[in-house]
């Protein structure tokens, strides 16, 4: 009785399996392109890796401001916050722009100040400070001019970076305020020399040329010196902000640390700093609900009328449920975002 069972099962052997599902040949998926740079000032290449903004090539007469990413080489952060700016094609929450990322080479030496005493630096972090002013040259001398030429800019930049890349955003906007037009500092390492900057801020303010700019600066739970040289900064905007200046703080230390703070504050600053104003649509019918009325003579009028950041009405997602009865078509700037804001920014 049992032959007959084994014949079987050694035919089902010998009958050929399905072949395993396989991947066919991927297509890589290309989101910036990486540039070699070549720099008398700094001696050296720099890799520079650019991402343009979704129509940039359908939409030949338009052009774009300028994000100028610290430490923004491909394997730092360059990808998580082109990720950011890639969120925005999906929900237009902010302007687009042009991200250009500058890899650090050695960051501890290029993007760090002048110290009294490099040695002890030195010792510490394991590199000569001060590369600062040459970096600042760089940039300004030999990058922003090839960015000018090669891409659609419409002049307005910023420059942006975290921890030491943050205290390099904040010397600029002290010491050469008129190098961009926004300055983007997350977690500033404000430490530095005992907290000068932060101990010296109003004395450059008291310097500073005339003309717009606006700051984004944002802090974590660390503590020490690095959160009271940031808090003796905001002081100092509190109290003698220059003409032109807006400025905005958020403080971050009961939700982020050092080491999370980066990505969430970026899509903060970008919604604060480029907001794109929307309107307050009348929702879709649901299923077997009641249909929408048609639009009156006046919610029309509104439909129809330019929504801009100069025109519209500043408030937040709660505040816009709350009253959404009455916003019906109307332009509002949302203030999105957790975390409350201190300053002078949209005022």
């Amino acid at each position: 009785m049992k032959l007959p069972i084994l014949f079987a099962a050694l035919a089902a052997l010998a009958l050929p399996l399905p072949a395993a599902a396989q991947l066919q040949d991927g297509t890589p998926l290309v989101a910036a392109t990486t540039y070699t740079v070549s720099s008398k000032i700094l001696g050296g290449d720099r890799k520079v890796t650019v991402r343009l903004p979704a129509g940039y090539g359908e939409e030949p007469d338009v052009a774009f401001p300028v994000v100028y990413l610290l430490d923004g080489g491909p394997e730092q952060d360059f990808e998580h916050i082109a990720g950011i700016a890639q969120s925005r094609d999906m929900n237009g929450s902010f302007d687009r722009f042009i991200l250009v990322g500058i890899e650090s080479v050695n960051r501890r030496h290029e993007l760090s100040p002048i110290a009294r005493d490099p040695k002890v630096y030195e010792e510490a972090l394991g590199a000569m400070p001060g590369g600062a002013p040459d970096y600042r040259r760089f940039l300004t001398l030999e990058l922003k001019p090839l960015v000018e030429k090669t891409f659609r800019t419409n002049g307005h930049d910023a420059i942006m970076g975290e921890s030491l890349a943050g205290l390099f955003v904040v010397e600029t906007l002290l010491k050469q305020p008129e190098l961009f037009d926004d300055y983007i500092a997350i977690s500033p390492s404000l430490w530095w020399e005992e907290m000068k900057y932060g101990k010296q801020a109003a004395e450059y303010f008291a310097n500073h040329p005339a003309g717009k700019r606006r700051l984004y600066l944002t802090t974590a739970n660390e503590g020490d010196w690095h959160r009271e040289g940031a808090e003796r900064l905001v002081d100092a905007l509190r109290r003698h902000a220059p003409e032109g200046l807006t400025w905005t703080f958020v403080d971050a230390g009961k939700s982020e640390t050092h080491g999370t703070l980066y990505h969430p504050m970026a899509l903060d600053a970008f919604r604060a700093l480029y907001g794109t104003p929307s309107r307050e649509y009348k929702n879709y019918p649901l299923v077997g609900g009641p249909a929408i009325t048609e639009r009156t003579p006046e919610e029309q009028a509104l439909l129809d009328s330019e929504c801009t950041r100069e025109n519209s009405a500043p408030m937040t997602p709660e505040a816009a449920e709350r009253g959404r009865e009455g916003l019906y078509y109307k332009c509002l700037l949302l203030d999105l975002g957790p975390t409350p804001r201190e300053g002078t920014l949209g005022q």
